[in-house]
């Protein structure tokens, strides 16, 4: 073997490995969500934010192999119910609060999914279920975010974690 021969080998093996390291990074699932507490409406907002492209193959494992969740509103419409199903905001006694669903869309390369309920006077803090996709893939990881009460306080729903809680500081 010449050393242009050989180093053809290498190149082309880092290129097999680039591309293979590229094309497992996506298989990494991820979501976000945001949960504010907006002064101004005085209602909690629940923001949840998921890659298409895992939408895309949520939708076609749960509900049909010819789901089109890019054109089709009742495979939308779907979508936003089973994440509905999925999450849930709880009050300090473990009393879930009411959401509601006030829309979904495709925002360029996310689905986004928008919920909202009123906020509780003296909330103390909430306790957070979201299992969104984790019934799909057990790596899933939902990230969450919450904002407008005090610092933001980040939760990691990963491996086994059901439910995670944040407790709310009063000022005097």
């Amino acid at each position: 073997m010449t050393i242009k021969s050989l180093r053809a080998a290498q190149w082309g093996l880092l290129a097999l490995l680039l591309f293979s390291t590229t094309t497992s990074a996506h298989q990494i699932k991820a979501a976000i969500t945001t949960v504010l507490f907006n002064p101004h409406t005085e209602n909690i907002e629940v923001m949840h934010r998921f890659n298409l492209h895992d939408a895309e193959h949520a939708v076609k494992a749960l509900f049909d192999k010819n789901a089109d969740i890019l054109d089709d509103e009742k495979t939308q419409q779907e979508f936003a119910h089973y994440i509905e199903q999925r999450f849930s905001l709880l009050d300090i006694d473990k009393q879930p609060l009411a959401l509601k669903t006030v829309g979904y869309e495709v925002e360029g390369k996310f689905f986004w999914v928008y919920q909202e309920t009123a906020e509780p006077p003296a909330l103390e803090g909430l306790t957070i279920r979201h299992d969104a996709l984790r019934d799909l893939w057990p790596d899933q990881i939902n990230t969450l975010n919450v904002e407008g009460h005090g610092d933001i306080k980040t939760l990691t729903f990963s491996n086994n974690v059901e439910l995670l809680s944040v407790e709310f500081q009063r000022h005097h």
